[in-house]
């Protein structure tokens, strides 16, 4: 299901990760190779992000629930 990015937040690790419009999370890693997401490392960066949708596992998760 599509959720907008309503926030961003650290975890313990210094990894970023998006705060959907659910409340879920979900991580926005900028791990090159397998994620290329440097817009991720700046704060302009994730503000421009702001709104943008993602695909939330846990709300589809719970919708076969």
């Amino acid at each position: 299901m599509q959720q907008a990015i309503v926030d961003f937040a650290l975890d313990d690790e210094n990894h970023w990760y998006a705060i959907l419009a659910c409340g879920h999370t979900q991580h926005v890693r900028h791990d090159p190779p397998w994620q290329n997401r440097p817009w991720v490392l700046t704060e302009q960066g994730r503000k421009e992000k702001l709104g943008v949708m993602l695909e939330c596992k846990k709300c589809d998760e719970e919708s076969f629930v």
